[in-house]
């Protein structure tokens, strides 16, 4: 019973992490025993216990009603234990060394504010890496509210506001604004965290002027 326990659940592991690096959707709007399609998750699952004896046994004939691992409940929280995971080997990585903020705001498909970080920086084999850290709801976009959410995220990761050296947001006035922009507000605490509007951002605004104009 435990070592076919470990079978079901090193398969469902192995699942989630292939649909997590490759970026896929897990479900469907159609899951039943009849669906044609039952989402990846299930039809990965499916596709790998019936090419292995072993696996099938422990996915299919002897696991319990109860005890399957492929709810959407349990689906949820291997992605968030996986995600866990790979923050804290970046927050690892970077350790003690400094890195640069990129942000962006915008309102998801239920019109709720949120916020995108990433972090960049110079691992110890000498690569600059990008890597994304979260995406938090916030109550608005004001400077303050970003502001309050990246504190957060900060203390949650163990990460300081003191190692920063680059922030990268878009020309919004509440992003790059003078005295009150959310440039502002981390230079008060950090001045050494140069702002740099992103250079895609004004390739954007370049191809949409020119755009118009044709």
């Amino acid at each position: 019973m435990e070592v076919e326990y470990r079978t079901r659940l090193t398969v469902v592991l192995d699942v989630t992490c292939f649909l997590l690096k490759q970026g896929l959707a897990f479900r469907e709007h159609d899951e039943s025993l009849s669906s044609l399609n039952k989402g990846n998750f299930l039809e990965l699952l499916e596709w790998y216990s019936l090419r292995n004896d072993k696996v099938f046994r422990a996915v299919n004939q002897n696991a319990l009603a109860n005890n399957q691992m492929t709810s959407p409940k349990i689906q949820k929280e291997l992605a968030n234990a996986c995600a866990v995971e790979i923050t804290c080997a970046m927050v690892d990585d970077i350790g003690d060394k400094y890195f640069s903020l990129m942000i962006d705001e915008a309102r998801d498909v239920s019109v709720k504010e949120q916020m995108r970080v990433v972090l960049r920086y110079v691992n110890t084999n000498g690569y600059v890496i990008e890597q994304f850290l979260a995406m938090v709801h916030v109550p608005d976009t004001s400077a303050i509210s970003l502001k309050n959410a990246i504190d957060c995220i900060f203390a949650k990761h163990g990460l300081s506001l003191t190692k920063l050296r680059g922030q990268g947001y878009d020309g919004a006035s509440n992003m790059r604004g003078e005295f009150n922009g959310l440039k502002a507000l981390v230079l008060k605490k950090n001045p050494y965290a140069r702002y740099i509007h992103y250079f895609a951002h004004q390739l954007q605004l370049v191809i949409v002027v020119v755009a118009k104009d044709n």
